[in-house]
């Protein structure tokens, strides 16, 4: 076997690892439209949310791409961001701009065919990860809330492809999720990193105190909205019951038991690992989604 052919199946590995596929998760952001609105079984909509999903999750994998390249110096700093493709030298420079432009040459020609506001809303995504890389990561406090940004693009995305309006709720919910998860992660680097300032200058305003401050009004915040949200006139008449109300117990457990893995087992860094590998937090999401799915289709 020639040297050419022993590199090959490792540089796709390396190509496929700087895909995080494992981050995919988050644009599972993109369904929440689909099952609020009732829209599961609607005709055809299912496959466009899912569309969605897969055309975000490849502009979102060349943004990660992109962010690696910038970021290889710091990341070799980092004792998990060194085992990155490109930062521990595995895929060259070459490698990552084809990389790149064949992920967001198929996204932008499948979000255009999807729809021409869904794509407008991939275009805002990119620009706010330009914004983003460029110096929004390194200043206290807006790094955080571009992250939050990000995941409402997502929700708004999902309701563009199957054409459906994002309740304020949404949106509300979303934010403060977000929010708690950003500040969770800006933890976890704190607590973990020996230089923390080396890796993100802006580490150096953050204290571990202050993050925890930030992540209990978040935590609150969170409950008392989504438990708002499910009793509200509107959500009764739009669900047709109040029985919405019942996914709130599980949700508030999912928030407490994200607390006590970033305080107790120092999770957080990546929430997308956490979601994949707790089992008591997969459960309560499968609840969370079974109860929500009885009380919307069939309560």
């Amino acid at each position: 076997m020639s040297a050419v052919d022993v590199k090959r199946p490792l540089l796709i590995v390396a190509a496929i690892r700087a895909l995080r596929p494992k981050q995919w998760t988050k644009n599972a952001a993109l369904l929440v439209p689909l099952l609020f609105a009732k829209s599961i079984f609607a005709q055809g909509l299912a496959v466009r949310a899912l569309l969605g999903v897969g055309i975000f999750s490849l502009l979102a994998s060349g943004v990660y791409v992109v962010n690696d390249w910038f970021d290889r110096e710091k990341d070799r700093l980092h004792p998990e961001k060194r085992k990155r493709p490109i930062a521990a030298g595995h895929l060259p420079g070459p490698a990552a701009i084809g990389l790149v432009v064949l992920c967001w040459g198929v996204a932008g020609f499948g979000a255009w065919r999807l729809s021409t506001s869904f794509a407008a809303v991939l275009g805002g995504y990119l620009l706010l990860q330009a914004l983003y890389t460029s110096f929004l990561k390194q200043m206290v406090l807006l790094d955080i809330m571009a992250i939050a940004l990000g995941f409402i693009l997502r929700v708004v995305a999902g309701a563009e492809a199957i054409d459906v309006v994002v309740s304020n709720w949404l949106f509300l919910c979303t934010l403060l999720g977000a929010l708690f998860l950003g500040f969770a992660k800006r933890r976890a680097e704190l607590s973990s990193l020996e230089d923390a300032t080396a890796h993100r200058a802006s580490l150096a305003d953050y204290t571990v105190p202050l993050l925890d401050q930030m992540m209990s009004i978040c935590a609150a915040c969170i409950i008392l909205a989504y438990g708002l949200y499910t009793v509200s006139k509107e959500t009764v008449e739009h669900v047709g019951s109040d029985h919405l109300k019942f996914t709130v117990p599980f949700v508030v457990y999912g928030v407490f038991r994200y607390l006590f893995l970033v305080h107790k087992r120092g999770a957080g860094g990546a929430p997308e690992e956490v979601l994949l590998s707790d089992a008591p937090l997969l459960v309560d999401i499968a609840l969370i989604l079974g109860v929500a799915g009885w009380a919307l289709y069939g309560g």
